[in-house]
């Protein structure tokens, strides 16, 4: 059974979640509303979204060396409270974060950062690679849509699967939510900057 977006909406209007963690309880639970209720209150995703509408201006800027000095890394991470700031559990995170940034090198933090003429190239891109292969405009236009989600896991730092992660299930966006829980606080990655010899990447928020 299809998720309806009506009913990714009103998940979303009742528990605050994101409109992608809605999807995703709806699909696991095969549409039963109750059930995606409890699937994101197990996750804990409720919670996290509640907290994301609490300013978070405080926390710190980590600055990440590698390969002998031939790359860095700089990514500032925000909490609420100069307190957590030191928190070593959030110090941590963004540890982890740097070396995510340094071993995938994502090119935005999140895809909402995305530019709009970006995405519709990309989209375009991809549909004219199937439609060469001789399917049919509908096909063509939701395995290009597949492929975008393809594309934002491999650019945006939220949507990539965690380096440190031995299942390769726990993304970015994941493990931030799992802090936000642990230590009471809204969590953000604002922007990033990684260096390597003859190359630069950057994202901001």
């Amino acid at each position: 059974m299809a998720t309806s977006a009506e009913q990714v909406k009103k998940l979303r209007d009742e528990t605050s979640a994101g409109m992608m963690d809605c999807k995703k309880a709806l699909d696991a639970s095969g549409g039963d509303y109750a059930k995606a209720v409890v699937w994101l209150q197990e996750k804990g995703l409720s919670a996290a979204a509640k907290k994301a509408s609490r300013e978070a201006s405080e926390g710190i800027i980590e600055i990440y060396s590698h390969m002998g000095g031939r790359m860095a890394v700089m990514v500032e991470v925000n909490c609420e409270t100069d307190f957590v700031a030191r928190n070593p559990d959030f110090r941590e995170l963004a540890h982890n974060i740097a070396i995510q940034i340094a071993s995938s090198a994502p090119l935005y933090v999140k895809r909402e950062d995305v530019p709009a003429e970006e995405i519709a190239a990309q989209m375009g891109k991809f549909k004219e690679e199937i439609l060469k292969q001789g399917k049919p405009e509908n096909i063509a236009e939701r395995a290009a849509a597949g492929k975008m989600e393809a594309y934002y896991v491999d650019v945006c730092l939220m949507d990539q699967v965690f380096v440190k992660d031995p299942d390769g299930k726990l993304t970015v966006k994941d493990l931030v939510t799992q802090a936000v829980l642990k230590i009471g606080e809204n969590i953000v990655v604002r922007r990033f900057s990684r260096y390597q010899l003859g190359e630069t990447v950057q994202a901001s928020e």
